[in-house]
């Protein structure tokens, strides 16, 4: 029934501007902004709505993922971009876990949702 339905997945933010600040000029995502909430344009086509929420609790869950080709690269030009990675247990210095599955880094946006890069395989 849903099959060919255009789905889209969202979450909210406490900020709209700072989230739009955020997802646009730090991160460089494609952003449009109607009816003050945000659409993310991702690279693989896909949208995201991001909505305001005054009683916005961040998720203690990755919302979204960006695989990259070279995640040391990534990680040291988002934090060229003042980026700062979550130093979770088991992460390099530079906040990368590299144990099991893909090297991946955790970071969150303005409003506290988790989001993070990962290295293609």
């Amino acid at each position: 029934m849903l099959a060919s339905s255009a789905a889209f997945s969202g979450f909210s933010v406490d900020d709209v501007p700072a989230a739009r600040k955020f997802y646009g000029e730090v991160l460089g995502l494609p952003v449009d902004e109607e009816h003050g909430m945000l659409h993310l344009h991702l690279g693989t086509g896909a949208e995201v709505l991001v909505y305001p929420k005054p009683e916005h609790t961040p998720a203690t869950y990755t919302m979204l993922n960006f695989p990259v080709a070279d995640i040391d690269a990534a990680v040291a030009e988002l934090r060229r971009h003042g980026v700062r990675f979550e130093m979770y247990d088991n992460v390099d210095d530079t906040g990368v876990y590299r144990g099991e599955g893909p090297p991946i880094a955790w970071f969150r946006d303005p409003a506290g949702n988790i989001l993070s890069v990962l290295q293609e395989p």
